[in-house]
């Protein structure tokens, strides 16, 4: 990566401490740098249950250099909604409210709360990183887990029977100001994506799909290849969302065979053939529905 690029596109503050707590090839802190490399220090993080409640390291101490708020597993957005009102009182509009959470306090747990800021329109940034399943509890499965995979709720004789939530419709069906998908193997989307949406006010979601080398069973190194895959393969396209109309693809999306992706993991070691071509068949279905959403605008 070039100085001219790291400097036109990365900005150099860091607000991350070194020493954080995550697993070795966690996607998750270095999604986080990047985010409030977009955001920078007048940020406010309401941090519900999750890994990053680890991550963040045991109070009083804090591996990130923004006042962080901890709260219980379903408030995230309720929580946030509060200090976005003291903040206005104080009239800080200045400072983005970020709540950061994993997939079971977004797709599970904290959905209601969540609906409740999108209906009235919170002004909130609502990051959520996905890695699939319940990590720091035990690899429990969540509505994020996807079709197939292993999680210890959801072994390998009764694998994950159910699609993945499609949660980034659910929140652009709630027409909030943006809602867009991102990954850390893509940097500059992603800071694209939070810097735009650190422009706006209302409600704005990221979905950041987060590899995780225990739960997913794959070596420490390879997190950033697997989210470049899971893109090039349309599982997990890069999209973004205006008041729930306007749909566009953000990168290229090649339409890569799904099964190297699927076979570099441990978590899908017992599929079958047909099986996985299950999956490809419903990326296929998926994506041109997506196509359909893009080219319609809705």
């Amino acid at each position: 990566m070039s100085q001219i690029f790291i400097d036109r596109w990365i900005p150099r503050e860091e607000l991350l401490h070194p020493g954080h707590l995550a697993c070795p090839g966690c996607a998750a802190p270095l999604a986080m740098r990047l985010v409030l490399k977009a955001l920078g220090p007048r940020t406010i993080v309401v941090l519900p249950a999750s890994c990053w409640t680890i991550i963040a390291g045991p109070w009083p101490q804090s591996s990130l250099k923004v006042p962080v708020y901890h709260t219980a597993f379903e408030t995230g957005a309720a929580v946030a909604s509060g200090v976005r009102a003291a903040l206005d009182v104080r009239q800080a509009a200045d400072i983005t409210v970020l709540v950061w959470a994993g997939d079971g306090g977004t797709f599970d747990i904290g959905l209601q709360a969540l609906s409740g800021a999108a209906e009235r329109n919170e002004d909130i940034l609502y990051c959520c990183y996905d890695n699939e399943a319940y990590m720091n509890t035990g690899i429990q499965g969540s509505s994020a887990t996807p079709w197939g995979a292993w999680t210890t709720t959801t072994p390998v004789g009764q694998p994950q029977r159910k699609a993945k939530k499609d949660i980034l419709g659910i929140l652009a069906a709630h027409r909030i100001p943006y809602a867009a998908s991102a990954t850390v193997a893509f940097p500059v989307d992603l800071l694209e994506k939070v810097s735009r949406a650190r422009a706006m006010s209302g409600l704005r979601f990221i979905h950041i799909l987060s590899p995780c080398p225990p739960g997913w069973k794959h070596p420490d190194d390879e997190s950033i290849e697997l989210a470049r895959m899971a893109v090039r393969s349309r599982i997990f396209p890069l999209i973004e969302v205006e008041n729930g109309e306007r749909w566009r693809f953000t990168v290229d999306h090649p339409g890569d065979p799904v099964e190297p992706y699927l076979r570099k993991q441990g978590r899908f070691r017992h599929l079958s053939a047909e099986d996985v071509a299950h999956i490809q068949a419903d990326v296929e279905a998926r994506w041109a529905q997506l196509e359909r959403r893009v080219a319609n605008g809705t």
